[in-house]
């Protein structure tokens, strides 16, 4: 089956819907956004930008594209495309929203194990970064891209069956907004044994935190309906591979110049993952 490009959005600017005309997107105000020649949507105004390249840089997005790539993190992407085609099972007609879709890799996943299960699918890659988008449109090009903020998701109300939110910024409201009255969001964060050998490495003293806090989204009749712990062991990772681990986590810019010197020695050592996956139901 075929992935879906979009047929609606709203304009960023004043919430009427948006028509495509050609390359560009058009409201009834007149406020067009063009269609970038790496097929995505620029929805991030001016005015609601907090920097001039906000979100993942360049490097960061790279360096996360390979150490992806490489397949250290397949058990995570595996486990949330089953999660995901569990709570799809027998619909023939999908959307999906990833919000804070990086460069692409969770949710094309999740839409190559929909695919096969024979459901249509319109698959939606969304990050503040214009970097990440791009990626994922290099990724796959069947996958819709917008550069928005979770804040404000250019998305019609009751538009969406499932909207992913893997180690990003989740605004509840938002995502139960463009949630089908059947939808669920679909989260994934780090457990407090997560990256332990580089976490142990960077800072002096370790905190083996919980996931985030959820309890924002539990009201309003939604429920926690799921909760999977997926841990895994990598093999021995390469200098390299830890070079661009680090770069693409945050641990780069909290840790001190000496957790930086020590993480870039590290080498043919093994990672732990510990992720917590959960899955939020509307109950009504």
């Amino acid at each position: 089956m075929p992935l879906l490009p979009l047929a609606h959005l709203l304009c960023p600017i004043d919430q009427s819907e948006l028509q495509q005309d050609g390359n560009t997107w058009r409201c009834q105000n007149n406020h067009c956004f063009d269609i970038a020649k790496q097929g995505h949507v620029n929805l991030l105004p001016v005015q609601n930008k907090k920097s001039l390249d906000p979100g993942d840089s360049k490097e960061m997005i790279a360096a996360r594209r390979d150490f992806l790539n490489s397949g250290v993190y397949q058990p995570l992407a595996i486990a949330l495309a089953n999660t995901v085609a569990s709570l799809c099972h027998g619909r023939k007609q999908l959307a999906v929203l990833d919000a804070g879709c990086g460069e692409g890799y969770y949710l094309n996943t999740v839409s190559e194990t929909l695919i096969q299960n024979d459901a249509a699918l319109c698959a939606t890659g969304l990050d503040i970064s214009k970097w990440a988008v791009r990626s994922c449109k290099i990724r796959n090009p069947n996958l819709n891209g917008l550069v928005a903020s979770n804040r404000q998701i250019p998305l019609p109300d009751q538009s969406q069956d499932i909207v992913l939110c893997t180690f990003g910024f989740p605004v509840f409201d938002e995502f139960k907004r463009v949630l089908k009255p059947n939808g669920h969001i679909v989260m994934a964060d780090p457990g407090p044994e997560h990256l332990i050998e580089l976490r142990s490495q960077i800072y002096d003293t370790v905190r083996r935190n919980p996931p985030a806090d959820i309890s924002a989204a539990l009201t309003d009749g939604w429920q926690l309906s799921d909760s999977i712990n997926v841990q895994f062991t990598s093999a021995p990772l390469s200098a390299e591979q830890f070079e661009h681990l680090l770069v693409m986590t945050p641990h780069l810019y909290r840790a001190s110049r000496e957790g930086r010197e020590r993480a870039a020695k590290l080498q043919n050592i093994a990672i732990s993952g510990d992720v917590l996956i959960r899955v939020i139901s509307n109950s009504h």
